[in-house]
């Protein structure tokens, strides 16, 4: 299974029209992948907090969900479109994100459980999700998280529960926390013994700069490829799902839970 991470630059000055279209070509060039991942609120930017009424979109027929449809429908690839700000029916904001399948569709939704900045940004601008969610790619179950989810290891207990052997994690991570990110990114792996493809972006955005180093971590928790800086870039790499059933055979230690 082909695994493609676009590390994408959200610069605020690119207008989110502009990014789209560029980030529409990323993927099309990514079809030779078997799954594509974008990062967390690329079209505003994760921490663009005064953006997010402006730009709220459906997460089925906005501009986003047009653009990447299209963009996998063209390339013949599942695509982790990052996340949207969704404007739901009642008016309320969502951090959704969104899964496609090589012919378009909107495979699923993900509605971030949980929401960064304590009293501040999205923890307030936006309502939380309420359901973890998995998706049944031909090759994986992939279980689906967004940036803030990472340090909340029973709600990956309840994907793994759920069937999950590839977590899928868009990000905004601030670079100053780019140490947790890696190391997140890697226990995440190694206590569900499942892989974990974390896609964040790059750049800077609202005056905060991004960490990049976006990483795709086996179910030993060795990374098998790591974006080295915060510029942006493709990061590719190839996993076995079928090494998830192998590794918790070998090494059954989610046979042992008790809670």
């Amino acid at each position: 299974m082909r695994v493609s991470l676009i590390q994408l630059d959200v610069d605020p000055a690119e207008p989110p029209a502009a990014r789209r279209a560029r980030t529409a070509d990323l993927v099309r060039a990514q079809h030779a992948a078997d799954l594509v991942v974008l990062p967390e609120l690329w079209p505003t930017g994760a921490f663009d907090y005064p953006r997010f009424d402006a730009e709220a979109e459906s997460p089925a027929e906005g501009p986003t969900a047009e653009a990447m449809s299209a963009a996998a429908r063209d390339a013949g690839v599942w695509l982790h479109a990052g996340s949207v700000v969704e404007r739901a029916a009642d008016g309320g904001l969502f951090n959704t994100s969104l899964v496609f399948s090589p012919d378009g569709a909107l495979a699923a939704t993900y509605r971030k459980i949980h929401r960064f900045g304590f009293d501040r940004g999205e923890a307030v601008l936006m309502e939380a999700g309420t359901e973890p969610v998995t998706v049944a790619h031909p090759s994986a179950v992939l279980g689906l998280a967004t940036c803030y989810d990472l340090r909340f290891p029973e709600m990956f207990r309840l994907l793994v529960d759920a069937g999950a052997g590839l977590f899928v994690v868009p990000a905004g991570w601030p670079a100053r926390r780019a140490a947790h990110w890696s190391l997140l990114a890697r226990a995440r792996a190694v206590e569900n013994q499942a892989y974990v493809l974390a896609c964040c972006s790059a750049g800077t955005h609202a005056d905060v700069p991004q960490a990049g180093r976006s990483v795709v971590v086996d179910p030993w928790g060795e990374v098998l490829a790591e974006a080295p800086d915060a510029a942006e870039r493709v990061l590719t790499a190839v996993v076995d799902p079928a090494q998830v059933a192998r590794v918790r055979e070998e090494f059954p230690a989610l046979k042992d839970r008790v809670l």
